[in-house]
C-alpha cells in the first residue's frame, strides 16, 4: 500500500461534471488499497464559484461544505485539504499537510498546475497527469521559448493517446508522455435501467476561455466545432438535449435547429444531479474541443466514460481515439454530421445491443481499478 496525494480541482468549482472527473481517479486509487489524500490550493483571487449565488469570490465555504461531504461518501473523510487565497487551511491543517508530503510515496498533479510542487519536493515520486492534451504541451513550449522553468516531475502522463505518434500534431515539449484513459468507477453504475425513449444528451461548455495562439495557429473550443453538426436533429428522428454553459452560445440558432437547451449549471449542481442526467438519457452525442480534434490528440472524455459505464451508447466527434477503443458497437467516432446521423440510426435500430456494448467497453477499457492499477504498476509505486 502506498501513501498517495492527488492534487486537483474540486473545491473551487464544485459542479457535478468537474467533481466526477477528479473523483473517478480518487476512487480508483482507494479501491487499489492505497492511503489516498486530496489537496487543492487557490493561488489567485476570486476563483471560488458558488452556484447558489452564481458568483465567484475568495470564499469557498460552499465548495468546502459540498465537496467534503462527497469525499466522505467514498472513504476520503478527513483525507483532504483546501488552502484558500488568504493562506487558510481547511480539512487537514498546515502542519499536517507538510508532514503528509514528507511521508507520501507518490504525488500526482492532476490539474494543480504545479501549485503544490514546493511542498512535494521531499516526496520521492512526482507525476503529472495532463487532462488537456495539446493545450498543456503548447503552453509548456511557450514557456520554454520564453526561458521560463517548467515544474519538475518524474513522469508525465496524458489522456491524449496519440501524443508522440506520427498522426498527432501535439508538440511533446521535450517530454516523454505515457498514456492513461480517464477512469470510471463502473461499480457505481451496475443497475442502470435502459431508457430507449430518452434523448441523446451531453454536458458541455460552449467556450470556457480564450483561444490559444501557438506558432501562428489558433486552437479553440467546442464553439469552433459545433457548427459542423448543427443540422443533426433534422437528419434523424432522435431528440437531443444539451446542457450548456459558457460564453456567446447562439441559443436562438441552436433551438431553431431543434436542439433542446438545458442549463448546465443546474444539471450539474451536484455530483448526483450530473449522474441522474446521464442515467435519464438514451445516449450521448457531443463534439469535442477544437484543439483535441485538429491535432488528432486521441483524447476521450471522462464524461463519455460515465455514459458508457451507464450502458448509454456514445456518439462523439473523433479525435483519433478509435485506434485505442473499439468503435462501431456502443461507441462511434464521427467527423461529419452524416456519420453522426448514421451512427444514431444504427443505435436506434438495435438499442439493447449497443447499450450492452457500451457497458462492456467501459468495463474492459476504462474501469477505474484497471486503469489506475496499470498506472500504479508502470510507476512502480
Amino acid at each position: 500500500m502506498a501513501r498517495i496525494i492527488l492534487a486537483g480541482y474540486m473545491f473551487r468549482y464544485p459542479l457535478g461534471g468537474m467533481l466526477s472527473n477528479t473523483l473517478q481517479y480518487l476512487i480508483g486509487l482507494v479501491k487499489q488499497g492505497h492511503d489516498v489524500f486530496f489537496v487543492e490550493k487557490s493561488e489567485y483571487e476570486n476563483t471560488c464559484y458558488d452556484p447558489g449565488q452564481n458568483r465567484t469570490s475568495n470564499d469557498c465555504a460552499y465548495g468546502i461544505r459540498h465537496v467534503s461531504a462527497l469525499l466522505s461518501r467514498f472513504d476520503l473523510a478527513d483525507k483532504w485539504c483546501f488552502r484558500d487565497f488568504g493562506g487558510n487551511y481547511f480539512g487537514l491543517g498546515k502542519a499536517q499537510v507538510f508532514t503528509l508530503f514528507k511521508t507520501a510515496d507518490l504525488f500526482i498533479d492532476y490539474g494543480a498546475h504545479g501549485s503544490w510542487n514546493e511542498e512535494a519536493q521531499e516526496t520521492p515520486l512526482k507525476v503529472l497527469i495532463d487532462g488537456e492534451p495539446g493545450t498543456t504541451q503548447m503552453k509548456m513550449c511557450l514557456k520554454m521559448e520564453q526561458g521560463l522553468p517548467l515544474p519538475d516531475y518524474d513522469f508525465h502522463y496524458t489522456v491524449g493517446q496519440n501524443i508522440g505518434e506520427k498522426n498527432c500534431t501535439v508538440p511533446e515539449a521535450g517530454k516523454t508522455w505515457q498514456k492513461i484513459f480517464h477512469p470510471v468507477d463502473t461499480d457505481q453504475f451496475t443497475h442502470i435501467p435502459i431508457n430507449p425513449r430518452g434523448a441523446y444528451s451531453t454536458v458541455m461548455n460552449w467556450k470556457s476561455r480564450e483561444n490559444l495562439q501557438f506558432h501562428g495557429r489558433v486552437f479553440g473550443h467546442k464553439d469552433m466545432e459545433f457548427d459542423k453538426f448543427l443540422a443533426l436533429p433534422d437528419k434523424t428522428s432522435a431528440s437531443f438535449d444539451i446542457a450548456v454553459a459558457g460564453s456567446n452560445m447562439p441559443e436562438t440558432e441552436l433551438m431553431a435547429n431543434h436542439w433542446t437547451i438545458r442549463d448546465a449549471h443546474r444539471i450539474t449542481l451536484t455530483y448526483d444531479t450530473f449522474i441522474d442526467f446521464i442515467v435519464e438519457s438514451k445516449g450521448e452525442f457531443s463534439v469535442c474541443k477544437n484543439t483535441f480534434a485538429i491535432t488528432n490528440s486521441g483524447w476521450f472524455s471522462d464524461r463519455s466514460a460515465v455514459y458508457l459505464a451507464c450502458g448509454k451508447p456514445v456518439v462523439v466527434q473523433d479525435t483519433g481515439f478509435e485506434t485505442h477503443l473499439p468503435v462501431g458497437h456502443g461507441l462511434f467516432a464521427v467527423r461529419t454530421v452524416e456519420e453522426a446521423a448514421e451512427a444514431i440510426k444504427e443505435i436506434d435500430g438495435d438499442y439493447t445491443h449497443h447499450s450492452t456494448c457500451a457497458r462492456e467497453i467501459a468495463c474492459e477499457y476504462l474501469d477505474a481499478q484497471k486503469v489506475i492499477g496499470k498506472f500504479i504498476r508502470e510507476l512502480g509505486a
